[in-house]
């Protein structure tokens, strides 16, 4: 998906500087990558793909789902507005002005019904007894703001089937206040990944970022990911 997203109204280094380039790629231009999270997995699971970003900028949103609101709509909803705050957080910042800007929303949703992250010890449990024994899917919207403004957005949809889940197995995972800021209440990169019994689609997807789509998106633009992971292969002992 590709379109064009309105900025500040008001004149800013940002646009200014998009309109002298002129959406060309000076000889040696470097592109700058801000990251609209803090999130720990999703900075892990850049670097795993070689990338560092300049800068994060986590975007602070109201999350809430609007009435009615399907799963595939509330990813890019949020996605989206991550990213444009973001942008607009850095529109007069000399060092980022002109930066990339990625942004992601997770969530986790059995058939309509949306899991958030749960924040008491409640609500995760019963995410994790509705999750018990049965399939849901886990959905991030993932948006690329590119440098003159242009948004690109990509949702990835993947399956998991959880197995049954006992009283204590739930207890004991409530108790390893691992449910902490999940979607869903679970993290499949910890404990909660002996509960997996199946899983159709992206694995990082399911960790918090989708690392094939991210890569697709700022590769498809132009911004060279690959040259890091000759870097790596010549730092790595024989």
């Amino acid at each position: 998906m590709l379109s064009r997203t309105d900025g500040p109204r008001r004149e800013t280094l940002r646009r200014e500087l998009a309109r002298t380039r002129g959406g060309k790629k000076p000889e040696g231009y470097a592109p700058k990558l801000v990251l609209a999270s803090g999130s720990p997995r999703r900075l892990t699971l850049l670097a795993q793909a070689g990338i560092t970003p300049d800068a994060l900028r986590p975007a602070s949103i109201d999350e809430t789902p609007k009435k009615g609101e399907m799963p595939r709509s509330l990813v890019t909803r949020l996605s989206r507005a991550k990213a444009e705050t973001a942008r607009d957080q850095i529109a007069n910042d000399r060092d980022i002005a002109d930066a990339y800007v990625l942004a992601a929303d997770t969530i986790v949703a059995v058939g309509r019904r949306i899991l958030m992250k749960p924040q008491y010890v409640e609500e995760a449990t019963t995410c994790l007894s509705l999750l018990s024994g049965r399939a849901h899917r886990v959905l991030t919207g993932v948006c690329l703001i590119t440098p003159d403004d242009k948004v690109r957005m990509k949702i990835v949809d993947t399956r998991v089937r959880f197995k049954r889940l006992s009283r204590d197995e739930i207890e004991a995972y409530i108790a390893s206040r691992e449910w902490r800021g999940k979607a869903g209440g679970y993290g499949i990169q910890g404990l909660a990944g002996c509960f997996v019994q199946k899983i159709a689609g992206s694995y990082t997807n399911v960790v918090g970022l989708p690392l094939t789509e991210v890569i697709g998106l700022l590769v498809g633009d132009g911004v060279q990911v690959h040259p890091a992971w000759h870097k790596a292969g010549d730092t790595d002992p024989e």
